[in-house]
């Protein structure tokens, strides 16, 4: 089955291995028993269907979540149900997917225009005016 994050970027369930484990805290004998958070597993070097442009911003964002193998781990314990944390782990990383496929806009330096270099030398002369009639005084007394 597809997973479609944007409208451009798909992956592959395949591609997503969800293992649960005990959640640590507070909880009392439910979190004692019971398997509730999930530890989602995806690799991103495996990952055919992502341009390696987002998988290097995707490495990026990911940060320490990403093991040496190129496997991005993602835990999720927030919830009570394993349900809930299933759709909290996927929800995260279709968020890292989502923000790694946006571009970043880069600035193109632009030199002043000859208006602006203008102003700034006409404010320029005013406030060395302003300065040098507060010299000029007479200091006879």
């Amino acid at each position: 089955m597809i997973i479609q994050i944007t409208p451009r970027l798909s992956i592959d369930e395949s591609e997503l291995e969800e293992s649960f484990i005990t959640a640590s805290g507070p909880g009392g004998q439910n979190v004692n028993k019971v398997a509730t958070a999930v530890q989602l597993r995806f690799n991103l070097t495996a990952c055919a269907t992502l341009p390696p442009a987002v998988k290097a911003r995707l490495a990026t964002i990911a940060g320490r979540r990403l093991t040496n193998d190129g496997v991005i781990v993602i835990t999720a314990n927030q919830h009570r149900t394993q349900l809930r944390n299933r759709a909290d782990a996927r929800e995260r990383l279709f968020e890292m997917i989502r923000e790694a496929a946006i571009a970043p806009i880069y600035r193109k330096p632009t030199r002043p225009t000859l208006a602006s270099k203008t102003r700034r030398l006409d404010a320029k002369s005013s406030r060395a005016g302003i300065k040098k009639l507060r010299n000029n005084r007479d200091l006879d007394g």
